[in-house]
């Protein structure tokens, strides 16, 4: 019995531990995979073609924006990074289950052009954890730290625009969290009624 696949999208402020999460669960569990950018920045050392990024010209990105092939795109230090659409979404449509971790206007991006997705912000237990995680790092002056604390707290004044949110104190419990709600989204009737009712038709 065929069922459509789901779209995670995940987003938090620098520090929350998103990324971190999303590892653990690809790397033991197959039933997940994570979207792959599009970027027109040069291959860095042992990055895979299709693997880290598909690397393109920015004659090429242009080209695809001007084709609407991305669900989101942004431009980053003179390089641009998008996430392509007809991948993702031919993924979603074999049963897939595809993670996307991206920023919060990236996110946005993907929800006005795939309202279906499903979207998850990772929180901090609190704002006094997220400063000590980020002074752990080790690479923040007093000025950008503070800098940092400020983009933290606007992002996270953007967690109304999401589907869930997962307090990361204990990882282990963020982890269980992060799968209920995958496994819940999986049996959600609208998601999956159309294929289901086609399936059982013919079945009669």
């Amino acid at each position: 019995m065929h069922k459509k696949g789901n779209l995670f999208v995940v987003s938090g402020p620098s520090g929350a531990g998103k990324g971190t999460i999303i590892r653990e669960i690809s790397k033991n569990d197959n039933d997940f995979k994570l979207s792959v950018s599009v970027t027109t920045r040069a291959p860095r050392n042992k990055e895979i073609e299709g693997v880290n990024y598909y690397f393109k010209t920015k004659e090429k990105f242009m080209d695809m924006i001007e084709n609407d092939e991305f669900l989101e795109y942004a431009e980053v230090y003179d390089n641009f990074y998008g996430t392509p659409k007809k991948l993702v979404l031919e993924a979603v449509e074999k049963g897939e289950t595809i993670l996307l971790e991206i920023d919060i206007q990236g996110a946005i991006q993907v929800k006005k052009n795939y309202p279906e997705g499903i979207f998850i912000f990772i929180l901090p237990p609190t704002m006094a954890e997220l400063k000590n995680r980020i002074i752990e790092r080790g690479s923040e002056t007093d000025e950008t730290l503070k800098k940092r604390m400020l983009s933290a707290f606007h992002e996270i004044s953007y967690m109304e625009k999401y589907d869930y949110f997962i307090i990361n104190d204990v990882l282990e419990d963020s982890i269980k969290s992060f799968k209920s709600i995958i496994k819940a989204e999986k049996c959600r009737v609208m998601a999956n009624v159309k294929n289901l009712l086609k399936t059982y038709e013919e079945e009669l």
